[in-house]
C-alpha cells in the first residue's frame, strides 16, 4: 500500500537545497581549489621537486578526503548504527591519511614508470586476508569506506596530479601511468578502516552491541535561528580550512607565487563553504529520510523484485549522468583516440552500478555474510586483470572509484540501513553497509570485461 510522508514538503525542500549545495560547492571548487591544485602540481612537476611535490599529493589527498561530504554523511550514520563506538571523526582522519599516502605512492609509481597490475594485485590480496581477520561489524563499513574516497573533490584533484606527472615525465602515457590513483584511492582506506575496527571490537565480540542511538527528527539540522546557521558554518569551516590553507601555503609559502585573481579564489572558497552547508543541511532534510522511508515502504510490501529494481534503477540512472564519471571517461577517450568510447565506458560503468546495488540488495535480503561477495568479486577482479589489455586496467580501477555521486551515496547508504532494520533477522552495523562497496567494485568487472571482449573482437579482426 502506497504511502505519502506526512513532510512531504520538508523532503522536496531536502533535495533542493541538497541539489542546490552540490551546485554552489562545484562553482567554489571550480572557482578555487581546482585551478590553485592543478597550477601546483604542474609547477612541482615542471621544477622536479620531488619532495615538495610527495608532500602536497599527500597533503591535497587528505585535505579533500576531510572536506569530502559523502564522508561526512557515511561517517556520521556509522557513528549513529554503531551506539558511539566508531567515532566518525576518527574514522574521517583515518581514511583521509591513508589516501593521502595512496597520492605519495600513486607519485612515485609514475615517476618510477611503474605499471599498476602489481600494486591492484598485492593490494586486493591484503585487503581479501585483512577481511577474514576483521570483525563482521566492521567489514561492510571498511567497504564502502573505500567507494567515498572519491567524489566530488577528490577525483578532478587526484586525476589532475596523475594525468599531469604523465604528461610532464618522459616515456609516460596517460593510460598507463596518469590514471589509477583514484583505484588505489578506494582500496586502501579498505585495509585501514578494518584494522580500526579491530582495534575498536577487540574483545567485545561476545559482548552485547550497544544499542544505535535513534535518528534525530529530520527538522533538528540545526537551522532553527541565525545562531544555528552561524554555528553550523562555522562548524563546516574546520571541514574546509584544511583543504584551504594546504593549498595556499604550498602556492605563498613553498614556492613563493601569489595567488592570481585573489578576489575571484576567495568567492570561491566562501561558496565551498556555503555550498558543504547546505548539503549536509539537506542530506537531513531530505534525501537520507526519503531513502529511509523508500526502504522500508518497499520492504512493508515484501515484494523482493520491486526492491531489487529500485536498487538497480538508483544505481544506474544517477551513474550515468554523474559528473565525475562524464569527466574521467571523457579524458580517458582524448588519451586513446579510436581505441576507448566515452559513451560506452559509462553505460558498462552505469550497467556495473546498476548490477552492484541489485546484489548487494539481493544480499542484505538473503542474509549473506559480505566478505563472500567481496572476496569472490575482488578475486574475479585480480583474474580479469592478468588477461586484460594493459592499457585498460588502470582506468578501470579509477571507474570503480569515480561512481559513488554525492546523491547515490546518501540514498544507498540509507537504503542498505533500512532494509537491514526492517528485514527481520538483520544488524543494521553489519548488514547495512556495503552497498556502496558493491557500486564500486561492479564497474571495475564489467569495465575489464568489456576491454577484454573488445580486445578479442579486434584481434579476429586483424586476422
Amino acid at each position: 500500500m502506497r504511502e505519502v510522508p506526512e513532510d512531504v514538503g520538508t523532503l522536496v525542500v531536502g533535495m533542493l537545497v541538497v541539489a542546490l549545495g552540490i551546485a554552489v560547492f562545484l562553482q567554489g571548487l571550480d572557482l578555487s581549489v581546482f585551478p590553485l591544485g592543478k597550477s601546483l602540481a604542474s609547477q612541482f612537476t615542471r621544477k622536479r621537486a620531488l619532495v615538495s611535490l610527495l608532500a602536497f599529493g599527500f597533503s591535497i589527498g587528505a585535505a579533500a578526503v576531510v572536506a569530502e561530504p559523502a564522508l561526512i554523511a557515511v561517517a556520521d550514520q556509522a557513528e549513529l548504527v554503531s551506539g558511539g563506538r566508531i567515532d566518525a571523526l576518527v574514522l574521517r582522519l583515518l581514511i583521509a591519511s591513508s589516501v593521502g599516502a595512496v597520492i605519495v605512492l600513486g607519485i612515485m609509481r609514475a615517476v618510477l614508470g611503474w605499471r599498476i597490475h602489481r600494486f591492484v594485485i598485492v593490494g586486493y590480496v591484503v585487503v581479501i586476508l585483512v577481511t577474514y581477520a576483521a570483525p563482521a561489524e566492521v567489514v561492510g563499513l571498511a567497504y564502502d569506506s573505500g567507494g567515498v574516497t572519491t567524489n566530488i573533490v577528490t577525483v578532478p584533484l587526484v586525476a589532475a596530479i596523475g594525468l599531469g606527472l604523465a604528461a610532464s615525465l618522459g616515456g609516460r602515457t596517460a593510460l598507463l601511468h596518469g590514471f589509477g590513483l583514484v583505484g588505489l584511492a578506494v582500496m586502501v582506506p579498505m585495509i585501514t578502516v578494518q584494522v580500526y575496527g579491530m582495534i575498536v571490537y577487540r574483545g567485545t565480540a561476545t559482548e552485547q552491541a550497544l544499542e544505535p542511538v535513534p535518528p534525530a527528527p529530520s527538522g533538528d539540522v540545526g537551522i532553527g535561528g541565525a545562531a544555528d546557521v552561524l554555528g553550523g558554518l562555522l562548524g563546516m569551516l574546520g571541514d574546509v580550512a584544511l583543504l584551504v590553507v594546504v593549498v595556499l601555503f604550498f602556492q605563498l609559502v613553498v614556492l613563493r607565487h601569489g595567488v592570481p585573481h585573489p578576489a575571484r579564489v576567495a568567492v570561491g572558497f566562501l561558496f565551498v563553504l556555503l555550498g558543504l552547508y547546505a548539503f549536509v543541511v539537506g542530506l537531513k532534510l531530505g534525501l537520507l529520510p526519503l531513502g529511509t522511508l523508500l526502504a522500508d515502504q518497499l520492504v512493508a510490501r515484501d515484494v523482493p523484485l520491486l526492491i531489487l529494481l529500485f536498487a538497480f534503477l538508483v544505481g544506474f540512472a544517477t551513474t550515468l549522468a554523474e559528473p565525475a564519471l562524464v569527466a574521467i571517461a571523457g579524458q580517458a577517450e582524448e588519451a586513446a583516440p579510436g581505441g576507448v568510447r566515452a559513451g560506452v565506458l559509462r553505460v558498462a560503468v552505469a550497467l556495473g552500478v546498476g548490477a552492484g546495488i541489485t546484489i548487494g540488495a539481493y544480499r542484505i535480503l538473503a542474509g549473506d555474510p559480505l566478505h563472500l561477495y567481496m572476496v569472490g568479486g575482488y578475486g574475479l577482479a585480480i583474474l580479469l586483470t592478468l588477461v586484460a589489455p594493459p592499457g585498460i586496467v588502470a582506468l578501470a580501477f579509477d571507474l570503480g572509484g569515480v561512481t559513488t555521486s554525492e546523491i547515490t551515496v546518501p540514498v544507498v547508504t540509507a537504503l542498505g540501513i533500512g532494509l537491514a532494520t526492517g528485514v527481520a533477522g538483520r544488524d543494521p552495523l553489519i548488514d547495512g553497509f556495503g552497498l556502496i562497496a558493491f557500486a564500486s567494485m561492479f564497474p571495475v568487472l564489467t569495465v575489464l570485461s568489456y576491454a577484454i571482449i573488445q580486445d578479442r573482437l579486434h584481434r579476429r579482426t586483424v586476422r
